[in-house]
């Protein structure tokens, strides 16, 4: 079964930007959708970007305009650039690809593979 592993977070100020990237290892995974969740303390995990099998992709509104999910390779294959930082994007960051009946923002998920998740500070 794939494994995730995310890198690229870290302590920035206000205004800045990261890029998140999604390793992968172990067997090749069939899946409909991947994308990005967080979860920061005392608050629910939510979906923030997701990416088809057909490159359509989906955001969750506080990230419009900021984020950008992209697909990359096997060993690499999701990245997020996240630009313009706000205090309450600081959370965890995981990937995970899934599969769905619905959209892949909405939809019910099922065949979940995750990592373990990078964690991204924003400071005013």
């Amino acid at each position: 079964q794939v494994q995730f592993v995310e890198s690229g977070g870290g302590s920035v100020q206000a205004g800045g930007s990261l890029r998140l990237s999604c390793g992968a290892s172990g067997v090749t995974y069939s899946r409909n959708c991947m994308g990005w969740f967080r979860q920061a303390p005392g608050k629910e995990r939510e979906g923030v970007a997701f990416i088809d099998s057909d490159d359509k992709t989906w955001y969750t509104a506080s990230v419009k305009g900021r984020f950008t999910i992209s697909k990359g390779n096997v060993k690499n294959p999701l990245y997020l650039q996240l630009n313009d930082l706000k205090p309450e994007d600081t959370a965890t960051y995981y990937c995970a690809a899934f599969n769905t009946i619905g959209n892949c923002g909405t939809g019910g998920r099922f065949r979940e593979v995750w990592g373990q998740g990078t964690q991204v500070t924003v400071s005013s």
